[in-house]
């Protein structure tokens, strides 16, 4: 055990809580001390519930009562700010929510508290979850931990630097185009993109509708891959008993070139180290790029740009000045008064792409039978510094958008990707690698993500 609470881990810290050897009230504490200490510099944490200590004493006291408790009993959580917390302040970065306070829960925060969560306090995003840097014009930007000249990433950056910056154990995010996978590798904590429909999404502003049901997801956040395992099986509504699985190790491909965007050398040693300790641990791993991949940075555009801008601009509508520059450009460039004959096209177009996803994918999952498990990057770069709209790869300059099509392609094909820290780059900064499966297939990508975490040595 730690002397400092707020570096033990989930698993730990529920076990400690368990075996009385410390109180739910201690751990909260110690993390709301942690915050004082720490979140001036980051600004990741932005609304601390008021109630926090009251629950905790709850927690005590069903514990002292020798009551049942649930399988988080005692943990305090912190929440992305995009996901509704009843009387809990929940902005989504908007100033046109600032002040707003939900009267219920997300169905994945009910499930959290149900099993004796304590909901410690919201994460800093982007204004509307818009990624990849986590600024807005209520709270202004978060910093990362590993340097505060860069980025956490977004749009679950704030979520991200709260955990690494042990000032939450583990927590909540939610990801359309990487948006836990990439905070999570730039920060260098553990992310999990679940199968998309695996956990209930409602209660998320921006609300998930039309196609972007096909890629939009929420899923835990934390310090290990062990953490991670313990959160899904509450956030998807499962037991042990539900999650049997096969053990048996199969094949796994890797590739570090989707065929759009190079990534740093760093990246691509990361990429081949986490593929040897698989080899070691008796996975069959070979090089080879997966079909369909290539086309999913191209496949996500097609899918969900539109929509989101379009949902942005109704969201807005009569109030346009008071978004943030990201986001008004955005509606600067969504025209509302489209002919009939440009929005049939539009239809079209979008049509066109789902048909293509839905063929591409059928195309992956036929191979993935032989091949369950593929390890990519998570993007081409690590953390950014603050306000890059371009990075520098192998001599190539090329969008940030473009550097992480990595991670918007498994949100294209709805499959489960867990982003686990490997190494880090010359200038200290995490790397870390994507484990991607089947669908429904999360034992699997924690499994292997899990021996990755224990054979690499990611630590600065």
């Amino acid at each position: 055990m730690s002397d400092d609470l707020t570096h033990n881990s989930a698993t730990e810290l529920i076990a400690l809580i368990r075996s009385r050897a410390v109180s739910p009230v201690e751990v909260v504490e110690a993390h709301l001390k942690r915050i004082e200490e720490v979140n001036p510099s980051l600004n990741a944490i932005v609304t601390i519930a008021d109630d926090v200590i009251d629950r905790a004493r709850d927690a005590e006291d069903a514990i002292i009562k020798g009551r049942e408790v649930g399988p988080l009993h005692g943990l305090p959580i912190t929440i992305k700010d995009t996901i509704e917390t009843k009387g809990l302040r929940t902005t989504s970065g908007s100033r046109l929510r600032r002040d707003y306070v939900p009267d219920r829960d997300a169905t994945v925060v009910a499930r959290l508290k149900a099993a004796g969560a304590i909901v410690l306090g919201k994460t800093n995003v982007p204004e509307m979850a818009v990624p990849y840097e986590t600024d807005n014009p209520v709270f202004n930007r978060a910093n990362n931990p590993k340097n505060l000249l860069m980025t956490p990433g977004g749009s679950s950056g704030g979520e991200a630097a709260a955990i690494a910056a042990h000032m939450s154990p583990a927590g909540v995010g939610s990801d359309l185009s990487g948006s836990i996978r990439v905070p999570a590798h730039f920060c260098g904590i553990a992310g999990l993109k679940p199968t998309t429909g695996q956990i209930p999404i409602d209660g998320h502003v921006p609300e998930v509708i039309g196609p972007m049901a096909l890629g939009a997801c929420i899923g835990p956040m934390a310090r290990s891959v062990e953490d991670l395992e313990l959160l899904y099986r509450v956030m998807a509504g499962q037991t042990k008993s539900d999650c049997e699985h096969d053990d048996r190790r199969g094949a796994v491909a890797f590739y570090v070139h989707d065929r759009v965007a190079p990534v740093t050398e760093e990246t691509e040693t990361a990429l081949r180290a986490a593929g040897e300790k698989l080899i070691d641990a008796g996975y069959d791993v070979r090089e080879e790029r997966p079909p369909a991949v290539a086309e999913g940075p191209r496949l996500w555009v097609e899918l969900f740009s539109r929509v989101s801008a379009e949902q942005l601009r109704d969201f807005y509508r009569g109030r346009e000045d008071e978004a943030g520059p990201l986001v008004a450009s955005i509606i600067h460039r969504t025209s509302e008064n489209s002919s009939f004959e440009d929005k049939l096209e539009n239809a079209e177009r979008l049509a066109k792409a789902i048909v293509e996803r839905e063929r591409l994918r059928e195309t992956l999952l036929r191979w993935m039978k032989d091949t369950p498990l593929i390890i990519a990057p998570v993007g081409a770069v690590p953390a950014f510094p603050h306000g890059a709209k371009r990075v520098e790869v192998r001599g190539e300059s090329i969008s940030i958008f473009r550097a992480f099509g990595y991670s918007q392609t498994f949100n294209v094909f709805g499959l489960p990707a867990v982003s686990v820290p490997v190494s880090h780059s010359p200038e200290c900064l995490p790397i870390g690698v994507q484990v991607i499966g089947r669908p429904f297939a999360e034992d699997e990508v924690l499994a292997a993500a899990k021996i990755i975490e224990e054979k690499c040595n990611a630590s600065c």
